[in-house]
């Protein structure tokens, strides 16, 4: 497998045969699809053709068909297949596997597709993806990196930032990385470059766009990350989210660290127990700096408390469910 940073993408780079754009950062999977045709462009890919797999009646076959032909003049071609829902089903993963493994001359293929799970990243046809071509994956762009991402970004734009600043601007717009990337554009068209955008030049330009989500509040708490918390809790009420959806995550990682911290006094390794306890991603190192901060005792209280707050959000008992919910995740952070 080829894996490439996608940030480190540019259009000066000779292109490859095939390219696999996945990720949940729809920013990134959009600007490394901008890279790729332009690169193509100056590169001499007169012929682009365009395909979207984005129904069960797609004809795979005609695709193939088309892969294969070769123009009346030859001209180097760029193929874009475009599967909006990341499930090509079975035709479509025998066609994808098929085009991999017998790729056309003169010919550049981009795969681009969203946020994959698990199950689909260990498919025959993502793996045939893989071997043979770079995967360029938009991973989420959150917590501690998003600020030396938006200041990269800036000095891009030949812009400094203040430190304070700086985290103004992070808070905004987290979880929104399009917004980031606007509000950026915004301040390079009001200052002239060398300028060093502070407090003042920050909170007039940049908007409040910040979008949380279940899975920034499951690395808030676990990490201990108290003021994080309270801002996505503030920010996931205000954006009317329910908190069953909430609560039930909740209620999997806290079950998830019970068992953990059993498997670890057992002699057991965190890697040993990953698939079988679903600690995937950044869970697989916030899981155990969570056991290690947080008792049993604590944990198996906090589920009682869940239990509380199903009861409320169900009408069987009185109380304020989005209180209770609150309470228990910044106990959880303490």
């Amino acid at each position: 497998m080829s894996v490439m940073d996608i940030g480190q993408l540019n259009s000066s780079l000779p292109l490859r045969p095939l390219y696999v754009i996945h990720g949940e950062e729809d920013l990134l999977r959009i600007e490394a699809l901008d890279t790729l045709r332009l690169a193509a462009k100056q590169q001499g890919y007169l012929n682009r053709e365009v395909y979207t797999a984005d129904s069960a009646n797609f004809d795979w076959n005609e695709l193939l068909q088309s892969a294969g032909s070769v123009g009346l003049f030859a001209d180097l071609k760029l193929l874009e297949i475009h599967i909006p829902n990341g499930k090509p089903g079975k035709n479509g993963g025998d066609a994808l596997q098929t085009l991999a493994e017998n790729l056309p001359e003169d010919t550049t293929v981009i795969v681009v597709l969203p946020k994959l799970e698990r199950v689909q990243t260990q498919a025959k046809w993502f793996g045939a993806l893989a071997q043979h071509g770079v995967v360029l994956e938009a991973k989420a762009v959150n917590g501690a990196a998003l600020a030396p991402w938006i200041r990269g970004r800036l000095q891009q734009q030949n812009l400094e930032i203040e430190a304070d600043a700086l985290a103004l601007f992070a808070e905004r717009v987290e979880g929104n990385l399009l917004a980031a990337k606007q509000e950026i554009d915004k301040l390079a068209l009001l200052h002239p470059p060398g300028h060093l955008v502070n407090m003042a030049d920050a909170e007039a330009a940049v908007a409040n766009v910040a979008r949380f989500d279940v899975f920034q509040l499951a690395g808030a708490w676990m990490s201990g990350d108290t003021a994080r918390v309270s801002r996505l809790l503030e920010g996931l009420e205000a954006d009317g989210e329910e908190p069953v959806l909430l609560l039930w995550a909740v209620v999997e990682d806290i079950r998830s660290l019970i068992r953990l911290t059993a498997a670890l006094k057992q002699g057991q390794s965190v890697q040993s127990v990953r698939n079988s306890l679903r600690l995937w991603g950044d869970k697989q190192t916030l899981a155990p700096m969570a056991v290690k901060r947080i008792n049993i005792g604590r944990l198996l209280a906090a589920l009682q408390d869940c239990a509380k707050i199903d009861r409320i959000i169900k009408g069987a008992e009185e109380g304020n469910a989005w209180a209770e919910f609150k309470n228990l995740v910044s106990g959880l952070a303490a």
